[in-house]
């Protein structure tokens, strides 16, 4: 899913597809944090340097693993950013804000497809 995000985006940067690209880069973005290694992660887990008091330190110190996730996760991620831009959609058309509204529903619907199996 991940490489028919990035596909999509290089393709949208072309067409200039603003919309799309907001989009996609927001769900390229939610995975790479769902990835990241919390910030409470032990530090003696961490790459580094064992001669300096153990600190992370040298080459690569600042590189921690990032956590694997499965497509169950892509997806579920997908969704949420489908739902929160559903229901922002929603208190922005309450509050008479229908343009905004209008751009959530579109971004939604960009990454709408990424939930089906064949995507």
């Amino acid at each position: 899913m991940r490489a028919s995000l990035r596909d999509d985006l290089k393709a949208a940067l072309k067409a200039r597809e603003r919309v799309a690209i907001t989009a996609l880069r927001s769900a390229l973005a939610a995975i790479d944090n769902a990835e990241a290694v919390p910030a409470d992660y032990p530090i003696d887990r961490l790459p580094g340097n064992d001669h300096i008091a153990g600190a992370a330190a040298g080459v690569g110190a600042a590189e921690a693993e990032r956590r694997h996730l499965t497509e169950a996760d892509l997806r579920s991620i997908v969704e949420n950013e489908i739902r929160e831009r559903s229901l922002a959609a929603q208190e922005y058309e309450q509050l008479g804000r229908n343009d905004l509204a209008e751009r959530l529903r579109a971004e939604a619907e960009v990454l709408r497809p990424y939930l089906r199996p064949a995507h």
